[in-house]
């Protein structure tokens, strides 16, 4: 019996130490985007529920995002002038999407990202 939870267990550290490469990989790469990789991770591959899931992907965006700064800093990729204009925009709709999460049905939720995640790429191909 504890040879199996013994597998079990490391079997799901290794999913997750994958799976947060994964992300770190994507959001490095493509200067973001980390959380339209973590969102379907953690949902099928995690089984975590819908809100935790949009939930956890918002929390772990922050030190990606802080990463993925220094490594621009580093190589001065950025323009400063658009960095705080952006930023401020991505503060106050991150609070406003924040304090909505909650509130909402998880179908909705879910509809509404995969029609997101569609017309984003949708959008890139054309």
């Amino acid at each position: 019996m504890k040879t199996n939870n013994k597998k079990s267990k490391f079997k799901k550290a290794v999913t997750y130490i994958f799976s947060s490469i994964c992300i770190g990989f994507v959001n490095g790469f493509f200067g973001g985007g980390g959380g339209m990789v973590t969102v379907p991770l953690l949902e099928k591959g995690l089984h975590l529920p819908v809100k935790k899931s949009h939930a956890t992907a918002i929390f772990v965006i922050l030190p990606l995002s802080i990463a993925s700064v220094m490594t621009y800093k580093l190589e001065s990729s950025f323009d400063w002038g658009i960095l705080l204009w952006v930023s401020g925009g991505f503060i106050i709709g991150g609070i406003i999407g924040a304090l909505i999460l909650p509130k909402l049905n998880s179908k909705f939720i879910q509809v509404l990202f995969a029609v997101i995640m569609l017309v984003a790429g949708v959008k890139m191909c054309i």
